[in-house]
């Protein structure tokens, strides 16, 4: 581990994190699944149930290919972004038609199926999910978040129709601070795909980004400074340059360097820090997009050839697939292996 990404943790990141663990494994993780119908050809919806923090349930779609082997599937477990739950199956239609299972987790709260059960409103500065039990970080909303996505990746091990042993963690901005955690915290994840963390480098966050969530720290700080120093030790135990340190999977990064929703250089602290082999993509006309902006759906080709190369299932001819060569897109690649 790098000592410049120990350098802002709390003395007690480690025992934290393996206390709250331990605290959601010890209820059963109890895995559902229920088949359902939307109408697809091609892939198989399945709604699934488990057991997430404190042993409170999470929901998740696993969505499979209808035409596969007996063989257990790689599965790639996906995270959203901020605001969002996993909304539709037909939202998520990749992975399942490149080959792979795909769970994609609600996050509890935000979606509409999967609750926040602990009682721990913002403070004070109205309902964003940055400032929810902030003053504590055992009572914070990302400690129940990053716990949650941990069991997803435990739940799609227990999946019979998934190789334990080829899931990959994968998010864009929330998601991708999330996808971050579950590699830092489980030992057994087989790759990551990062596009425009946010949750990284929170001390840089708060003084340079301009939107978004970040904001909600700045002003519960401007609007209680008595709160600041509290709030602001609180979110060390939840940062994805530190989870990037404890991480060992191969990973795929991407940065939007003219992001104002997560800065650059939060971004960069997190590649920097990264224990295991990394890649990074650079998009330096891009900034914080939505899951339907064209960084995103550029970037998907970036992503398949990746996991595909870690996979051993043969990748596209370069310039095949009309996605790699969309006009005006700002791709450039930089390799740091």
């Amino acid at each position: 581990m790098r000592p410049e990404a120990r350098a802002e943790e709390p003395d007690d990141f480690d025992l934290f994190w393996k206390k709250t663990l331990a605290d959601a494994r010890s209820h059963p993780l109890e895995l559902s699944a229920r088949l359902v119908d939307c109408g697809l050809s091609t892939l198989e919806v399945w709604d699934v149930g488990f057991r997430g923090y404190a042993g409170q349930p999470v929901m998740a779609w696993l969505l499979l290919p209808r035409q596969r082997s007996v063989r257990p599937l790689p599965c790639v477990v996906q995270y959203v972004g901020y605001g969002g739950g996993r909304g539709l199956p037909t939202d998520h239609l990749l992975w399942g038609s490149v080959g792979y299972a795909h769970l994609v987790m609600d996050t509890r709260g935000q979606g509409s199926e999967t609750p926040d059960l602990e009682d721990c409103p913002a403070e004070p500065t109205g309902t964003g999910f940055v400032t929810r039990g902030v003053l504590d970080p055992h009572t914070w909303y990302y400690r129940r978040v990053f716990t949650d996505a941990v069991r997803a990746v435990e739940a799609a091990r227990a999946h019979p129709a998934v190789d334990g042993t080829r899931v990959a963690v994968a998010g864009v901005s929330q998601g991708g601070g999330i996808a971050l955690a579950a590699a830092g915290l489980d030992g057994g994840t087989a790759a990551a795909l990062v596009d425009v963390p946010f949750l990284c480098g929170w001390a840089e966050a708060v003084r340079t980004a301009e939107e978004g969530p970040y904001r909600e720290l700045v002003e519960l700080c401007r609007q209680r400074p008595d709160r600041a120093i509290q709030a602001l030790r609180t979110v060390r135990y939840g940062d994805g340059v530190s989870f990037a340190a404890r991480a060992s999977a191969p990973a795929l990064f991407s940065v939007a360097l003219r992001d104002r929703v997560c800065p650059p250089a939060t971004v960069l602290a997190a590649v920097a820090a990264y224990g295991g082999s990394k890649r990074l993509v650079n998009y330096p006309f891009s900034e914080h997009e939505d899951a339907s902006g064209v960084r995103v759906r550029v970037h998907a080709r970036e992503q398949i050839a990746f996991l595909r190369r870690l996979w051993d299932a043969p990748a596209s001819s370069p310039g095949s697939c009309p996605i790699g060569r969309s006009r005006g897109s700002s791709r450039t690649g930089q390799d740091m292996l």
